[in-house]
């Protein structure tokens, strides 16, 4: 079978299904890993591993990365970003550039490595990933200061990165270091990233602002646009020699604000684009995963023994351990405490941005090709690992969802009780009281599959009981058990007993459950 992007695709996607299945019964295990593995598992089994193709750095960074970082982008607050812009261009900047210089002649020194190609290596290690970070604190809290910066740096540092990777190659080149070109090329492609991705997105929110109040509004078309701009954005940028990646970060910043304003212009649309963020920002986190996980394996295999081996097991390391003791000095100089500079230094993670910046130099020699590969590969491991194993113990453990699951559960039983308690109220037929019973208990997520498998026959193959007045009978007796589901969760939520954000979970469940009971557009039968 010829592979192509479509099997390509469908094989990933299959991966990250089985994987993320697979993080719902092992919940000590961060789902990024779970990801990796299946990843790393794809990439070493023959069969799996041949109906991917080779890796294209153009379409990863256009197709997955770009529009994750916008939807992380639209997830932040443009104000924390105004607020912290200081120490951001302190960490994303000045830090990333200091360390890829340092750490570069470090390396040189230490490791007899050449300094171009040095200055490659630590160019490549300079992009920390966001995401990754999520993993390895292991559902532990971070000090709101460090997550934020940590935060910021990862949206940000990509662009320092790739401007000192491109003064790198061509260093390697050509046998000179242009410093001033280089840095005209760093305010080129970071500041005209900014400008023309905050510029674009803001012309591109008034023209669907203009729309959603006009006769012409229609969500899917909206919802299209809305998808197609951090591609569009990204690609133009880079036609431009600027920052796709920054392009879109901006371009999410200024979304951030258009979704707090109008999210009750169009409550339905706005519902569907927050959902569709959110299934997005989660399929393609671990899409990467899974990817980075297959070019593992794929650098694992292809590795050929030189008489240097384990040469670059020793330089991965100096490049990591360099790396985390700048990160703890950077951290000590914006003021941070020794305790929380360690977990700045530690929250360090790189992740699949390394791997793709490392494939993408196609200039190098194939012994100096697979030494970066090589190199990049522990760093990637190792900045994961280590974090993982350390910061168990400098975090404190948050109040996780399995602490809380008791006490959600007869919550939840205690909710559907008040709702059921109404129906004996009310004067219901039969068919009308046993329907609506079912429809309650199953808020509980405890209805056997027996009982589905009878209602679904009683819905897909006998014709309709309900009369027109049986129908309103159902559609009344819902709504007021749902009224009585609420008013027990208001007053639950007056006691202070539970945190908020619980009772607010399941008040939003009963209203969503609500609007497909009342809402025509919710419903699914004619």
């Amino acid at each position: 079978m010829t592979t192509t992007i479509y099997s390509s695709t469908l094989m990933i996607l299959i991966a990250v299904a089985i994987s993320n299945l697979l993080a719902q019964g092992f919940k000590k295990i961060a789902p990024t890993y779970i990801n990796l593995l299946v990843g790393l598992l794809v990439g070493l089994l023959p069969i799996t591993n041949a109906a991917i193709l080779s890796f294209n750095n153009e379409i990863f960074m256009t197709a997955i990365i770009a529009p994750l970082l916008f939807f992380e982008g639209q997830n932040t607050r443009v104000l924390i970003v105004r607020k912290m812009r200081r120490v951001t261009l302190e960490t994303a900047v000045s830090m990333a550039a200091a360390l890829a210089i340092v750490v570069g002649l470090l390396v040189h020194v230490i490791g007899g490595i050449a300094l171009p190609l040095a200055l490659i290596i630590t160019a490549i290690s300079a992009p920390t990933d966001a995401t990754a970070l999520d993993s390895v604190t292991g559902g532990r809290q971070l000090p709101t200061r460090v997550g934020g910066v940590l935060r910021l740096e990862a949206l940000f540092n990509d662009a320092t990165g790739l401007i000192i990777l491109q003064a790198g190659v061509l260093w390697y080149t050509s046998g000179h270091l242009a410093l001033g070109k280089n840095l005209m090329a760093f305010l080129w492609s970071a500041g005209g990233g900014l400008v023309f991705g905050a510029a674009l997105a803001f012309i591109l929110m008034i023209c669907r602002q203009a729309l959603l109040r006009s006769r012409w509004n229609l969500a899917s078309s909206q919802i299209i646009i809305y998808l197609m701009t951090p591609i569009v954005i990204y690609v133009l940028a880079e036609a431009m020699a600027m920052s796709g990646i920054i392009a879109v970060v901006s371009a999410g910043l200024v979304y951030n604000g258009e979704a707090q304003r109008s999210r009750f212009s169009d409550p339905r649309q706005f519902h569907l684009s927050v959902q569709l963020i959110n299934f997005g920002s989660e399929i393609l986190n671990s899409f990467v995963f899974v990817i980075l996980g297959i070019l593992l394996a794929r650098i694992v295999t292809g590795y050929h023994a030189s008489p240097a081996t384990g040469h670059w097991f020793w330089l991965g390391l100096l490049v990591y351990g360099l790396g985390l003791v700048g990160r703890y000095i950077h951290g000590r100089a914006i003021k941070l405490t020794s305790h929380d500079a360690w977990i700045f230094s530690l929250g360090g993670v790189h992740g699949t941005v390394t791997l793709a910046l490392a494939l993408s130099v196609s200039v190098l020699t194939a012994t100096d090709n697979q030494l970066v590969l090589l190199i990049e590969t522990v760093v990637i491991i190792l900045s994961m690992l280590v974090p993982t194993i350390l910061l168990r113990y400098l975090l404190p453990a948050k109040k996780t969802a399995k602490l809380m699951r008791p006490k959600m559960t007869k919550m939840r039983e205690k909710m559907v009780a008040a709702g059921m308690s109404q129906l004996a109220q009310l004067s219901l037929t039969p068919a009308v009281e046993a329907s609506v019973t079912y429809d309650l208990r199953d808020q509980l997520r405890q209805t056997r599959l027996q009982s589905f498998l009878r209602q679904w026959r009683q819905s897909s193959w006998e014709p309709k009981t309900f009369t027109g007045d049986e129908a309103l009978q159902e559609r009344r007796a819902l709504m007021r058990a749902f009224d009585a589901e609420r008013q027990y969760l208001y007053e639950l939520a007056l006691t202070h007993q539970i945190a908020s954000k619980y009772i607010y979970d399941l008040y939003s469940e009963i209203l969503l459950a609500e609007s497909l009971v009342l809402d025509p557009a919710n419903q699914t039968e004619s």
